[in-house]
């Protein structure tokens, strides 16, 4: 069966993972739960699972000791154990899953070696920042038998849901574009120069760096501030700039929606034109996508936050005979002029995506049923987002052959298929 149609398969008929946990839990069971990274993102992923009464937390792992600190006040955790290697979290028996929150171009070592452990994983979204790490991910839970949800929440947001039954019954006609966008406006400063200096205690900058190249500590290259989302963001060594950050969640959507998995071919457009800081991923980015049938595209500014009918992010499918926006808040139709539409005109979402997200994980963990965002659909949808970056940075259009995930007849943008590992972390299942 191709990855395509297995996908289809498992979302429609929640197919059983092959095999069983470490321990297995019966319904009333506590799930015992072990975190890696635990910065602003990783503490409120732990705090939705707290929300849980079957879940204890039982261990927490950080390189930087003030996270630590920080997460066992905000989430009152009393026994619980901590740690700054997360191989020692992992040799744990006792624990059933693990959150992977750590900067990105951590999760693929961080959920390979989980899974190596016997352990079912969540991990944030982008999964990777190479497309051979994600497939690497994939095969892991399947060759062990693990349960791996990404944190693409979206998809279990009720409106998110809703729109797509609306699509797909041809309640907007044909669609043949797709919009996503994000806008904002940091110019010119964004996130400031600050020099290479000593690393803050508390923090083991090497075992940080894992297997990202060794550079000296910069501030923004750690990127912990109390007003911000974590800059490493921003910095190629350890993700992918705004594209992966929210392309994931967008595009993700698109591909659910649509029925697709993977673009045929995508062509980049951007630069750093207007921010001065010492950022190295784009501030102003158009990404077109080429799918049977339709195109999509990616736009993200950071030096003009103007939004589209005055949102700053969204979603717009449009249709030959309506266009339906959709964000994390409601989707609104727009019908054509002379066109009418008999579904409701405007629909809010009335579920928290995110709760219900570490819920449907929490339920196949204890099923052993393919959960939402199964980790083959977040790979899809995360190597769309780092194509969209690969076009970028090689100034190539890229012709993509998802069947055996290779760029076709060309070799230098072929490169950014995959990074090379700085010793002694290596890749292996």
């Amino acid at each position: 069966m191709e990855r395509r149609e297995f996908i289809k398969q498992s979302i429609a008929t929640g197919l059983t993972v092959a095999g069983t946990s470490s321990a297995i839990l019966g319904a009333n069971d506590r799930i015992r739960v072990g975190v890696i990274g635990l910065g602003r993102q990783g503490r409120g992923v732990m705090k939705g699972f707290i929300k849980n009464s079957n879940v204890e937390v039982v261990a927490l792992c950080d390189v930087y000791a003030p996270h630590l600190a920080t997460a066992i006040k905000d989430s009152k955790l009393d026994a619980v154990e901590t740690y700054k290697d997360f191989r020692k979290l992992l040799d744990r028996k006792d624990i059933d899953a693990v959150i992977v929150a750590s900067p990105d171009h951590w999760h693929a070592l961080h959920s390979v070696m989980a899974c190596q452990a016997g352990k079912d994983v969540y991990v944030e979204k982008p999964i990777s920042v190479t497309v051979t790490e994600g497939r690497k991910m994939v095969e892991a839970a399947r060759k062990y038998n693990r349960i791996v949800q990404v944190g693409t929440q979206q998809r279990s947001g009720d409106h998110y849901q809703k729109a797509a039954q609306l699509i797909r019954s041809g309640q907007i006609g044909k669609v043949t574009f797709v919009r996503t966008w994000n806008y904002g406006n940091s110019a010119p400063v964004g996130i400031g120069n600050p020099p290479d200096s000593a690393a803050p205690d508390g923090l083991d900058w090497d075992m940080w760096l894992g297997p990202a190249p060794a550079r000296p500590f910069n501030a923004n290259r750690f990127g912990v501030f109390p007003d911000r989302w974590s800059s490493f963001r921003w910095f190629w060594d350890y993700a992918g700039g705004m594209m992966t950050d929210w392309g994931v969640h967008h595009l993700d959507i698109v591909q659910m929606i649509m029925g697709v998995d993977a673009p045929l071919a995508i062509s980049s457009t951007g630069g750093k034109y207007a921010l001065t800081d010492n950022r190295e991923t784009p501030d102003t980015l158009m990404v077109t996508y080429e799918y049977p049938g339709f195109v999509c595209t990616f736009e993200n500014r950071e030096c003009n936050a103007q939004g589209i009918g005055g949102a700053g992010y969204g979603i717009s499918f449009h249709g030959t005979d309506a266009t339906l926006f959709i964000n994390r808040e409601l989707f609104e139709i727009i019908p054509e002029k002379g066109k009418t539409i008999a579904e409701p005109l405007k629909v809010k979402g009335t579920n928290s995506q995110g709760d219900d997200h570490i819920r449907n994980f929490l339920d196949c963990v204890k099923t052993r049923q393919t959960p939402t965002s199964d980790i083959e659909i977040g790979h899809r949808s995360t190597s769309t987002c780092l194509l969209g970056n690969v076009s970028l940075r090689s100034g190539r259009r890229i012709v993509w052959n998802a069947k055996t995930e290779q760029i076709e007849g060309d070799q230098t943008a072929a490169r950014y298929l995959s990074r090379e590992y700085r010793k002694p972390w290596k890749l292996s299942i």
